[in-house]
C-alpha cells in the first residue's frame, strides 16, 4: 500500500491533479479521501451562527479520527467515511463505506498539516499555485456552484481564505516531498510522479 497527501490552497487545482493521477495509474487501485469529509459536526452549533464557522481553519477538522481511518486502511480495515451536508454544517447518519486498496491518496487544503497523518504517508504534495489564479478559479467556482456574487466571493478570499492560506496552509510547503507548480496543468510533474507511485507499487 502506498498513501499519498496531496494538499494545496483553495483553488490550486488539487481535484485536478488527483483525477490525472488517477487516470495513469492502474484502475480500481486508487481510493480518495477527501479531508472535507473530516469537518467537525456543527448540529450543536444554532443554526444561524453555522455561517460564521471559519472552514479554512485548522480547528474545523475533525483530526484524530481521519488520521484513525488512515491507519485502519494500512492496516487493510475498512473504514465508513463520514458524510458532510456544507448547507447544514452537520454530517450526516449515512457513511461511505470505503475498503481498502493500493494506492491511498488523502486529499486536502491542510492534508499535511496533521503530524500523526504526515507520518503514514510514504509521498506528501503540495499543488502550488499563483494567488491571482487561485482567486479566480474561486470566483468562477463560487458564483456557478454555489450562487455567490463577485463581491460576495472577493470578500470573503480577503477576509477569510488569504488571511487562513498565508498562516495555515502555506506553510505546509516546508513537509511536502514534491512542489507541483501550476496545478493541474503541470502534466510533466504528474507523469513524473504517476511513474514514480507505479514503481513503488511494484517494489522498485
Amino acid at each position: 500500500m502506498f498513501i499519498i497527501g496531496i494538499a494545496g490552497g483553495t483553488g490550486s487545482g488539487k481535484t485536478t491533479v488527483v483525477r490525472k493521477l488517477i487516470e495513469r495509474l492502474p484502475k480500481g487501485d486508487v481510493v480518495v479521501i477527501p479531508q472535507d469529509s473530516y469537518y467537525k459536526d456543527s448540529s450543536h452549533v444554532p443554526v444561524e451562527e453555522r455561517q460564521n464557522i471559519n472552514f479554512d481553519h485548522p480547528d474545523a477538522f475533525e483530526w484524530s479520527l481521519l488520521s484513525k481511518h488512515i491507519h485502519m486502511l494500512k492496516e487493510g480495515q475498512p473504514i465508513e467515511q463520514p458524510i458532510y451536508d456544507y448547507i447544514t454544517c452537520t454530517r450526516q447518519p449515512q457513511t461511505i463505506h470505503i475498503e481498502p486498496k493500493d494506492v491511498i491518496i488523502v486529499e486536502g487544503i491542510m492534508a499535511l498539516r496533521d503530524k500523526s497523518l504526515r507520518d503514514q504517508m510514504d509521498l506528501k504534495i503540495f499543488v502550488d499555485a499563483d494567488a491571482d489564479d487561485r482567486l479566480v478559479r474561486v470566483i468562477k467556482r463560487d458564483i456557478i456552484e454555489r450562487g455567490r456574487t463577485t463581491e460576495a466571493v472577493i470578500e470573503r478570499y480577503q477576509r477569510v481564505l488569504k488571511p487562513m492560506h498565508e498562516q495555515f496552509i502555506e506553510p505546509c510547503k516546508r513537509y511536502a516531498d514534491v512542489i507541483i507548480p501550476q496545478g493541474g496543468h503541470n502534466n510533466a510533474a504528474i507523469n513524473v510522479m504517476a511513474k514514480f507511485i507505479k514503481q513503488q507499487l511494484r517494489g522498485e
